[in-house]
């Protein structure tokens, strides 16, 4: 019996307590756009990914368990994050936790090994985003395109 391989994540559901809070915080943070909504629910377009946010969070702050976002500009978050009063927490990371308690990692596409295919870049308008050389060796490391 063969396993499926994992190829990729289509998307991250995040728990808030009200959808249209949870739009304007990351409003403040990040340009983005709809994917589309429902009335508990709604999706940030990422190009060919997305982030559902939904109603319903319940459980206390997250400790460890977080998500990555991929940013163009880690520098304009930071700058947005102390814009909205919000506490970076300590470490080497850029991390910080939303009004809901969901720990949330920024990283910069320019200096891990995720890559976009050049398509969906130019669609997104961020073609000329670059790797770092760090970045193109770890993705040359294991066979993968760098750009």
């Amino acid at each position: 019996m063969t396993s499926a391989r994992l190829v990729g994540i289509n998307h991250v559901a995040l728990e808030v307590g009200d959808v249209d809070a949870a739009l304007e915080f990351y409003g403040r943070l990040f340009d983005f756009e709809l994917r589309g909504r429902g009335p508990r629910m709604a999706f940030i377009d990422m190009g060919d990914q997305f982030v559902t946010i939904s109603d319903g969070r319940t459980q206390p702050p997250d400790a460890q368990r977080h998500f990555g976002l991929v940013v163009d500009d880690k520098a304009a978050v930071r700058r947005a994050l102390k814009e909205a009063g919000v506490e970076i927490r300590p470490g080497r990371g850029l991390c910080f936790h939303d009004p809901w308690g969901n720990l949330v990692q920024i990283v910069d596409y320019r200096e891990i090994q995720f890559s976009k295919a050049e398509p969906v870049l130019r669609g997104m308008g961020l073609d000329r985003l670059r790797k770092t050389d760090r970045a193109r060796r770890e993705l040359s490391h294991k066979g993968l395109a760098a750009e």
